[in-house]
């Protein structure tokens, strides 16, 4: 007698879910969920869009990939209704990323089997310890491209796997910003060069995400670069550290002005 085969795992109420517009018709379409091996799902011209549709097509076409949500699963007759109108615009570019996120990883990883020969359980074992640091495989890809290799030291992988996602992380560009400014400080005390060598040295730093860099410009300047993943971070950095040169200056009654420079935005490797 053959072994019964085992039940296709369904989708869960409310899941966003990326699927495949198999068939169209005046009632709605029949799409292809494409990360459940294709199953079969329904949109309802009713959860296409608000108001009278006139065209289905206008909306979706067979071939098209699209972002939607499950409203109702029928786990005995393995049915999935799906929405595309109950979609916010945040859910739809998330789940984008994910997706991308996920193609870009398969490939990594297809590229580290074929080139140290890796059996599918090989390559299966090496996804699950990744797991359990990170929610998605590619994100360890991703944070060694930002933070460097150091971060997979308490991942339980071979000095040779470790290498391999090394290599495969240098094709990914980080984006990077840095902001930037002038400093423009004076100390009223005898030992005023050294009290404000120590202030700058105390503002700078190299964190995760972020790094901060005070360079002599010429006295009384001083130029401070903040480099970080977003503008949100490097100015939050920028604040930090100029609110504590500020603060250590009046605490020596010494002087202190603070002008902007223009910021830039490039992609490069970010490694803290």
């Amino acid at each position: 007698m053959p072994a019964p085969q085992e039940a296709q795992k369904l989708p869960e109420d409310g899941e966003i879910v990326i699927a495949t517009v198999r068939e169209v018709s005046g009632h709605g379409a029949y799409v292809n969920l494409d990360e459940y091996g294709n199953m079969t799902g329904f949109l309802h011209i009713s959860e296409i869009a608000t108001g009278w549709i006139r065209s289905v097509e206008r909306y979706v076409r067979p071939k098209q990939k699209t972002v939607l949500k499950v409203i109702r699963v029928n786990n005995a007759r393995g049915e999935v209704d799906c929405s595309l109108k109950q979609v916010s615009g945040e859910e739809r570019k998330s789940k984008l990323i994910e997706a991308k996120k996920s193609e870009k990883a398969t490939a990594f990883m297809d590229f580290i089997k074929a080139k140290l020969k890796l059996s599918g359980a090989q390559v299966a074992e090496v996804e699950e310890k990744v797991l359990q640091k990170y929610d998605y495989i590619y994100d360890v890809f991703e944070d060694v491209a930002r933070r460097g290799p150091e971060v997979m030291q308490k991942l339980d992988l071979s000095d040779e796997i470790k290498k391999a996602i090394e290599e495969e992380s240098s094709k990914i560009q980080v984006p990077v910003v840095e902001v930037r400014g002038i400093m423009e400080i004076s100390s009223k005390r005898p030992d005023g060069i050294e009290a404000i060598k120590a202030t700058l040295a105390g503002v700078q730093s190299s964190k995760t995400g972020a790094r901060t860099d005070v360079t002599y410009a010429g006295a009384p300047r001083y130029r401070i670069i903040v480099t970080a993943e977003n503008f949100k971070v490097a100015e939050k950095s920028m604040n930090n550290a100029v609110e504590k040169v500020r603060g250590a200056l009046e605490k020596q009654n010494g002087t202190f002005n603070f002008t902007r420079e223009e910021s830039t935005k490039s992609h490069q490797g970010l490694r803290t």
